[in-house]
C-alpha cells in the first residue's frame, strides 16, 4: 500500500511516497481505507522535529486527522461494520477523561504512525463513527481542531447560551469554535488581520469582527462591542503577544483557553488578576475519544458542516499542503484526498 513517510531525518524535504505491506486486523482491530486527511499546525511542527522525544523518530507516517471506510474487521469487534465512514481518534491511549500523563503516548502522526496511508490498522476502540451527514473530506477535518475547540468550550469550558466568546484568528480551531459557540447560543466576537476573512466568519454566524492590524488595541474594541460587559470565554491563540490583552477583558470567573502560542511562549502576566478575579487559565490539547463522540452527536443534531479551503491536494502533495499553512492564505481546513 502507498504511504507518505518521513524517512531519514526530520524536515518536510524528507517526506517521501513509499510502499508498506497491507495490514490485516487482529482481534479488537479494524482496517480503515483512508479517503481524506487534513493538515494541522501540529503536523508541520511534528514533521520538523519540534516535539522532541514526544514526537517519536523517523521513519514515521505523519498526520492525526483523517476519515475513511471500514475495510476489514477483526475478531471480537462490535458496533462497527464494513463500509462505515469513521475517523481515528487523536490518540489511541486517550479514550476517557481529561489529559493525563499517558494521553499523548498513543498519538497518531507522532510518536505513532498517522493517517497518511491507504490502509490504517487501528484498535477499534480508537475509532469514532463520522457524522452521518458529512462527506469523507469533511469528516477528515474533525480529529484535532474540532475536538480541541469542543474540549475548550464545552467539555472543560462549560459554555452556556447567552455567554460571550472571543476567538483569535480564523484558523481551523477558531472556525470550529465559532460553529460550536453559535450552536450553543453564545455571542461571538472574532479577531483577524483580514477583512475578507472576517466577512466570511460573519457569514458563518460571528456576531462581530475586529481587524487587529487596523485596531491594535482590539481589547478596547471588544469592550465597546459588548457594551462594556466582560467576556466569558476566550480562545487564546496568540500566546505572549495577546494574552495580556485577553486578561483585561475576561470577566471574573471567566475561562481563558490557551491553545496556541503563535506570538511567543514567554509572557509577563499580572498573576494578581488571575487570583483576585478567579480567572481560569487552562491549556488545551485536543481531547479524548469520548469527547470526540460527544461532539459528533452534537454536530449531527445541528447539521454542522466543517469549513474546507477551496484548494485541495492529492495524496502525494503532503509537502506542498504543509508548506501552505504558514502562508495563511487558506480559509478553513487544508485537505488532501486519497
Amino acid at each position: 500500500m502507498k504511504v507518505m513517510e518521513l524517512a531519514g531525518d526530520w524536515g518536510v524535504e524528507n517526506l517521501h511516497l513509499s510502499e508498506r505491506p497491507e495490514p490485516s486486523p487482529g482481534p479488537g482491530e479494524v482496517t480503515i481505507a483512508m479517503r481524506a486527511v487534513s493538515i494541522n499546525p501540529r503536523d508541520l511542527i511534528m514533521v520538523k522535529g519540534g516535539y522532541g522525544r514526544r514526537g517519536g523518530k523517523p521513519p514515521i507516517i505523519p498526520l492525526c486527522d483523517g476519515a475513511g471506510e471500514i475495510a476489514e474487521i477483526g475478531e471480537g469487534v462490535s458496533g462497527l461494520a464494513v463500509g462505515d465512514l469513521v475517523c481515528p481518534t487523536y490518540s489511541r491511549s486517550w479514550l476517557h477523561g481529561i489529559y493525563g500523563r499517558g494521553s499523548s503516548l498513543g498519538a497518531h502522526g507522532g510518536p505513532l504512525d498517522g493517517t497518511m496511508q491507504e490502509k490504517f490498522l487501528i484498535p477499534a476502540q480508537a475509532v469514532v463513527k463520522a457524522p452521518a451527514h458529512m462527506s469523507a473530506p469533511e469528516a477528515a477535518t474533525l480529529t484535532c481542531a474540532a475536538v480541541t475547540a469542543w474540549n475548550a468550550l464545552i467539555e472543560q469550558g462549560a459554555l452556556r447560551a447567552g455567554q460571550r466568546v472571543v476567538l483569535q484568528g480564523t484558523g481551523g480551531v477558531s472556525l470550529f469554535a465559532l460553529q460550536i459557540a453559535k450552536m450553543q447560543g453564545a455571542e461571538v466576537i472574532i479577531i483577524s488581520s483580514s477583512d475578507e476573512k472576517l466577512e466570511r466568519a460573519k457569514s458563518l454566524g460571528a456576531d462581530h469582527g475586529i481587524n487587529y492590524v487596523q485596531t491594535p488595541d482590539w481589547h478596547d474594541e471588544v469592550r465597546k462591542l459588548s457594551n462594556g460587559r466582560e467576556i466569558d470565554h476566550i480562545i487564546e491563540l496568540g500566546g505572549a503577544s495577546t494574552i495580556e490583552k485577553s486578561l483585561k477583558i475576561i470577566k471574573p470567573g471567566g475561562v481563558l483557553s490557551l491553545i496556541g502560542i503563535l506570538g511567543g511562549v514567554n509572557a509577563n502576566l499580572n498573576l494578581g488578576r488571575l487570583v483576585t478575579s478567579n480567572i481560569r487559565l487552562q491549556g488545551i490539547t485536543v481531547g479524548s475519544r469520548d469527547m470526540f463522540a460527544n461532539m459528533v452527536r452534537a454536530m449531527e443534531l445541528h447539521k454542522i458542516h466543517p469549513v474546507i479551503d477551496e484548494q485541495r491536494f492529492a495524496f502525494d502533495q503532503l509537502g506542498p499542503a504543509l508548506a501552505a499553512l504558514p502562508q495563511g492564505k487558506h480559509f478553513g481546513k487544508v485537505v488532501c484526498e486519497l
